[in-house]
């Protein structure tokens, strides 16, 4: 399944869509839009903007990678062909989450270059804090896969790519500003405490399985 989704993603326009827009957005604000993320405009040698912006960008993205993990398949029939087969539905919700998690992790890697750069241009050179990026770049890590999570908690709902887009992105939302931006915010400035990134993982995984709970159901209709 992983195998499966994972290829598709790289042989539809998907997957480069998704890349080059997020890096595009990123550099585009970091380097050239003047404003509070434009790291010239700051005059400090330091990547705040990247992981203040990234959230935003991911409640975006996410959602549109895995809208159509389910309601595509069940538009198209497949899906009837797909839960006759010796799979458990928990092997085939994670081969698809793990596929669209690795996806992320592409679009993600890339931004270690920022921290190159400014870490060439500061004065003296390498006066930047390499610990805070480090955890600043953990907790994007964990972020993505949660706002998967729940995008695909939404996708299972529907048959509509569209309905599980906005659902998705509109409860990647609401946790965020509810719940997940003040443990992100503190994994952000360096600190990895284990409570902020059980909560990540813990917001996740109940997601996935309210995924697996919703999908049954959904098959023995």
């Amino acid at each position: 399944m992983f195998r499966k989704e994972l290829s598709y993603y790289f042989s539809t326009p998907i997957a480069y869509i998704v890349i080059g827009l997020y890096l595009l957005a990123v550099s585009l604000f970091l380097w050239v839009i003047p404003g509070q993320w434009n790291i010239i405009d700051s005059g400090y040698a330091q990547t705040d903007g990247l992981f203040q912006l990234s959230p935003w960008l991911l409640m975006l993205l996410c959602p549109a990678l895995t809208m159509r993990l389910f309601a595509e398949e069940r538009q198209s029939g497949t899906w009837d062909m797909l839960i006759v087969q010796p799979v458990s539905m928990v092997r085939i919700v994670a081969g698809k989450f793990l596929a669209a998690w690795t996806l992320m992790l592409i679009a993600l890697l890339p931004n270690i270059v920022h921290y190159f750069i400014v870490y060439t241009i500061a004065e003296p050179v390498g006066n930047i804090d390499g610990g805070q990026f480090a955890g600043s770049f953990i907790g994007l890590i964990m972020m993505s896969g949660t706002f998967l999570a729940i995008g695909m908690f939404a996708g299972s709902f529907t048959k509509s790519q569209i309905v599980a887009y906005v659902l998705g992105a509109l409860c990647c939302f609401v946790l965020y500003w509810v719940l997940l931006q003040n443990h992100y915010s503190a994994v952000s400035r360096g600190v990895i405490d284990l409570v902020d990134l059980l909560v990540f993982v813990g917001v996740g995984l109940i997601c996935l399985a309210l995924t697996v709970v919703i999908l049954n159901k959904i098959s023995r209709i």
